[in-house]
């Protein structure tokens, strides 16, 4: 699995990767029990960092396999998780449960860093980006 540790490395540099590939923001990995964090977003608050890191391990240890949180080129954060063939330890269905937990519980985090991302990196307008977000929770009846 040293792969997926170089390949977010890879992923996650330069310019021209921003347009066309997504960004690694972090990630654990269960097998080298090794944890990555992109140093692109080292502006982020350290509380934000830790938060970011205590998320990702647990993660890793409950489930196990491998977690990314990478952003898409349209700046959404997604969780990306890969295991080994032969990890029969794996929990697919929890993997899935876990996450859905994380957006519902860490929805405020992962929205912020969504917003972080377009405006300090993709250049968005945050004022439009505010005021879209706005009209959709008011279309949700949030």
């Amino acid at each position: 699995m040293a792969e997926n540790t170089e390949r977010a490395a890879q992923r996650s540099g330069g310019e021209e990767n921003r347009s066309a590939e997504p960004v690694v923001l972090c990630g654990a990995n269960s097998y080298q029990q090794k944890y990555y964090f992109n140093k692109e977003f080292k502006r982020l608050p350290e509380s934000i960092q830790q938060e970011l890191q205590i998320m990702c391990v647990l993660f890793t240890e409950d489930i196990g396999g491998v977690l990314m949180l990478e952003f898409t080129p349209e700046g959404n954060l997604e969780f990306k998780v890969e295991a080994d063939e032969g990890d029969y330890l794996f929990d697919e269905i929890g993997s899935e449960l876990k996450i859905r937990q994380y957006q519902r519980e860490k929805r405020e985090l992962l929205e912020s860093l969504e917003m972080f991302y377009k405006v300090f990196f993709l250049g968005m307008d945050r004022e439009a980006l505010l005021a879209a977000a706005a009209e959709q929770e008011e279309e949700n009846g949030e």
